[in-house]
């Protein structure tokens, strides 16, 4: 099942997202604040990270770079309502795959989020290896026994 970790930390926002991914058939974690999601972000595994960019504790952007620089290359999509062009850019540079504005259609968001997805998963294709009973999944950074 497809992973993906909302980083919100408005309540209302987080369980929107959350119930309306759930209902696409993902599995949903939440994470209110940046020192947990860029914690867990490394931890887990997901598939997918949908990042608000003003968190406590750390904000979306320093998330994104801490990601980048951990080598993690899961698709981070920022979802904010800073607007700017220049926070815009400031995102990509710092390795953000998307950038949605709040506020936003689910549609829409939903359509990103699926793009998102089949592009790495053709990227994964190449970077996961199985060597007899062990498989090496380089975009995740695992190693797993098969059997």
């Amino acid at each position: 099942m497809t992973r993906i970790l909302v980083v919100e930390d408005e309540p209302g926002i987080a369980l929107g997202l959350e119930d309306d991914l759930k209902m696409e058939g993902y599995e949903v974690e939440v994470a209110g604040d940046g020192v947990t999601a860029s914690r867990r972000a490394r931890e887990a595994g997901f598939d997918l990270i949908l990042l608000d960019v003003m968190l406590p504790g750390k904000d979306g952007f320093e998330v994104c770079r801490e990601l980048r620089r951990a080598g993690l290359r899961t698709p981070i999509l920022m979802l904010t309502a800073k607007a700017q062009e220049a926070e815009k850019v400031m995102g990509f540079e710092l390795g953000a795959d998307d950038y949605v504005t709040k506020p936003f259609g689910t549609r829409e968001l939903r359509a990103r989020i699926k793009a998102l997805l089949r592009r790495a998963a053709g990227e994964r294709e190449t970077e996961r290896y199985a060597f007899g009973e062990v498989e090496v999944d380089f975009t995740r950074g695992e190693l797993r026994r098969n059997g």
